[in-house]
């Protein structure tokens, strides 16, 4: 079992960044893509970003390409979405989540939330005008 714990949410003013960190327990994920979704109030949960193992694929989606980045430590566990340019409509509680597959090697295959086995319990952030 993989336990996933967000961190590093708050609230911010619009402009304004973030940096969040997802740690990884229970076992190593450094096999497994990882992707960052999010879900506004009354809103759909949506995919941010995701990233394959070795980090050689990354997918954005276009509301937030250019702003975020995606990254990976694997000697960590851990996975990371840094916020730039914040925007209200940005606001939203983020998630972490792992894939079961090894070694996936395109970031396109885990856009949907169903390729997803692990999730974190998700981080609030507020991005106010």
């Amino acid at each position: 079992q993989v336990q996933l714990v967000e961190s590093g949410g708050g609230l911010v003013q619009a402009g304004g960044s973030l940096g969040l960190s997802c740690a990884a327990s229970g076992r190593t994920v450094s096999r497994n893509a990882m992707g960052w979704f999010r879900q506004a109030p009354g809103k759909e949960r949506q995919i941010v970003a995701v990233i394959t193992w070795s980090g050689g694929s990354i997918y954005y989606a276009d509301s937030v390409k250019g702003r975020f980045t995606i990254s990976r430590d694997n000697a960590k566990n851990a996975v990371y979405l840094q916020m730039n340019s914040l925007d209200p409509e940005d606001t939203a509680v983020y998630y972490c989540a792992a894939t079961q597959d090894a070694y996936g090697s395109r970031s396109y295959n885990y856009l949907e939330s169903g390729r997803y086995h692990y999730w974190g319990q998700g981080t609030q952030v507020t991005v106010s005008s």
